[in-house]
């Protein structure tokens, strides 16, 4: 059997492939990050163009999403939104990854005063709730979007420093760890060249599905005016003006709604296809 063929990546990909609903997740998020990226040349129109003759459009053959309040497109705007929300969920949890796996590996593997030292102030950061502290840091910084990423960063670091200590707690006793260190490597060879790819996995999953998480808080940010400001487009600033015509012009809350559903939605599935797919005994 060709080992190339037969390698732990491959397997992992032919088993995220076998699960339909992964899948799905997997065309529905890849085709999100088209429409951030490409977000200039497929949006129809310019989602900051006003028309006050085209005040509340319903959907139509000019416009599909209709059109706002002042006249801009809809269609044009929830695309524009789109790279708001995918860049507030990627660089937020990139933020706690970049904080909490670091501390996590450090409060596993040394132990003693850091590790209660970091335990406590975790499980202090986890009493509150996520949307409730996003909202308060969020505040305190002022409201942009910038410092929404920076919040909502902060808040989930606490589920990646718990997730990597708890994995180092159990990988540090394997014997390639032991191996490693009567050979005498430094702790932060040890941490870096055995521990960490071996607990990739798990943070990997919890990644995909706190980015699912990090695009709920940015739209709630922005609903409340502490995220993207207007007229910047927003799934959430959009939602927030919305409410004020639910019953006149429906569909400005609807096509918004329904990104961050299908959105989330898809990144959630993704995150379960590879839990299985990275972690079978977990079927």
């Amino acid at each position: 059997m060709n080992a190339e063929a037969d390698s732990p990546g491959r397997r992992a990909l032919s088993r995220l492939l076998r699960r339909k609903t992964a899948v799905f997740g997997l065309a529905v998020v890849a085709g999100v990050i088209v429409l951030a990226l490409g977000a200039a040349w497929i949006a129809p129109f310019d989602p900051l163009q006003t028309s006050f003759s085209l005040v509340r459009r319903p959907p139509g053959a000019a416009h599909w999403f209709g059109t706002d309040e002042v006249g801009r497109d809809l269609l044009s705007r929830v695309i524009w939104g789109t790279r708001a929300s995918l860049s507030a969920g990627v660089i937020a949890v990139s933020i706690a990854l970049g904080v909490g796996v670091p501390l996590g590996m450090l409060a596993g593997y040394v132990g003693g005063p850091l590790d209660a030292l970091i335990s406590r102030i975790t499980d202090a950061m986890l009493a509150c709730p996520f949307l409730i502290l996003a909202i308060a840091l969020a505040a305190f910084l002022g409201p942009s979007l910038g410092n929404a990423m920076i919040a909502i960063g902060i808040t989930a670091t606490p589920i990646f420093v718990r997730l990597a200590r708890g994995q180092v707690l159990v990988v540090r006793s394997e014997d390639y760890v032991e191996a490693a260190r009567a050979v005498g490597n430094p702790p932060h060879r040890i941490l870096v060249r055995h521990i960490l790819p071996n607990i990739l996995p798990p943070v990997i999953v919890q990644a995909t599905l706190a980015v699912a998480t990090a695009i709920i808080a940015e739209a709630s940010l922005s609903f409340l005016g502490l995220g993207q400001q207007p007229p910047a487009p927003s799934w959430g600033s959009m939602l927030n003006t919305a409410q004020r015509f639910l019953t006149q012009a429906p569909w400005l809350a609807v096509f918004p709604g329904a990104a961050i559903f299908v959105t989330v939605l898809a990144f959630n599935l993704l995150g379960d296809g590879l839990r299985d797919a990275l972690d079978p005994k977990s079927q």
